[in-house]
């Protein structure tokens, strides 16, 4: 199977029908490209209840026609963090817009996006196993035993990408040992929540519960340096959530969890993708997961993987030589992440609840204030 048939289309295959590879698949097709997106799963399904947006993802889906039909899967709010005991962690130096972000349905947001790429343009149950790179063209081999000759692949395919084990081989996710994290939604009605609330605990545990788009309340567990797990999820998320309230007085978090079915319950071991020393060829790009998977303690996976898209279909829209255009994408991309990275890591480490609070607030200010030049906007800084 040859997708090449008009030499003056240019062609390009995504793997990975999630958030970051059907906005790669829309931004390219806004760039010019005719794309096919492939997902080795049988269904567009996403993993996990909800997501957070900043700012400048926001500014990339406005700019794909999207911004206004996310808005009403999404619900404002704002990253403050309190104490167990309800007190609120300044960081005055910092204002509101470095905060706010929407909280999104996240299969919601998938099914926006696939149908905006269009269904005819996504293949499922079609996974992907190699690739031939010729100085024209990328033959990529598919599981449904054929070949597509593209000019361009983009491996958007997660954290454990095939893609980018062919790329960069040895390179496999590796475990962020000790880091663990529970989640669920719960329907509207089951407790009574008076309001959003996100916590920094003891034993190097936060959480807390936000209100969604449609009156649900999703919460969240995690633990960094986590002991051996025992028991069930339910009990392993009740546990921790005692370091998140007041002794002695369980409060609205435990009460969610205690609300939620076990099989409700999402539990995740984190996992990373290590620096890696290339992130593209002359016809092979990783975007998202693929290329810088790391702890969810910063929210903001998404949005940065939202930003590689608006930035390939920039460069790629701007540039028909693709070896061009990839090279200027990774030369704006690994620099960035070096110093996302960095941030990620002076929350993590933070010695106090108080300095987590700051050096989120300073990451999100420094993510939202560098919006690179094509992300979806001019951005506030270069």
């Amino acid at each position: 199977m040859d997708i090449r048939t008009r030499t003056t289309t240019r062609r390009a295959v995504v793997i990975g029908a999630g958030i970051v590879g059907l906005t790669t698949g829309l931004a390219l097709r806004r760039a010019g490209f005719e794309v096919v997106v492939c997902e080795r799963a049988p269904e567009i399904r996403a993993a996990g209840a909800s997501l957070g947006l900043w700012a400048n993802a926001l500014a990339v889906l406005d700019d794909l026609g999207l911004g206004e039909q996310v808005r009403t899967i999404g619900a404002p709010t704002e990253m403050r963090f309190h104490d167990p005991a309800g007190e609120l962690l300044q960081s005055p130096e910092f204002g509101p817009e470095d905060r706010r972000y929407l909280l999104v349905h996240r299969a919601k947001l998938n099914d926006l996006l696939a149908d905006a790429v269009g269904h005819g343009n996504i293949r499922l149950a079609t996974a992907f196993e190699d690739y031939e790179e010729h100085e024209d063209r990328v033959t990529v081999r598919l599981s449904e035993g054929g070949t597509v000759d593209t000019d361009l692949l983009i491996g958007a395919d997660g954290a454990h990408s095939a893609v980018r084990e062919r790329l960069v081989p040895g390179t496999p996710a590796r475990e962020h040992a000790g880091h663990h994290a529970w989640r669920a939604v719960v329907p509207p009605g089951e407790v009574t929540v008076p309001g959003d609330r996100l916590i920094l605990g003891g034993e190097r545990c936060r959480g807390g519960y936000v209100r969604t788009y449609d009156g649900s309340v999703y919460w969240l567990v995690n633990q960094f340096d986590s002991p051996p797990l025992t028991g069930t999820r339910k009990e392993q998320a009740a546990n921790r959530a005692v370091h998140l309230e007041e002794p002695g007085s369980p409060g609205v978090l435990s009460a969610l969890i205690a609300a939620t079915p076990e099989d409700r319950i999402l539990h995740n071991r984190i996992m990373l993708v290590p620096p890696l020393p290339h992130w593209v060829s002359a016809r092979v790009a990783l975007a998202g997961d693929a290329a810088h998977a790391m702890s969810p303690h910063i929210t903001a996976g998404a949005t940065l993987g939202i930003e590689d898209a608006a930035l390939l279909g920039r460069l790629l829209g701007a540039d028909e030589d693709v070896p061009a255009a990839l090279a200027a994408y990774q030369a704006d991309r690994i620099p960035r992440y070096t110093h996302v990275a960095r941030l990620s890591e002076a929350v993590e480490h933070a010695p106090t609840p108080r300095e987590f609070a700051r050096n989120y607030a300073a990451f999100s200010h420094w993510m939202l204030s560098r919006r690179p030049q094509g992300a979806g906007s001019e951005g506030r800084g270069a």
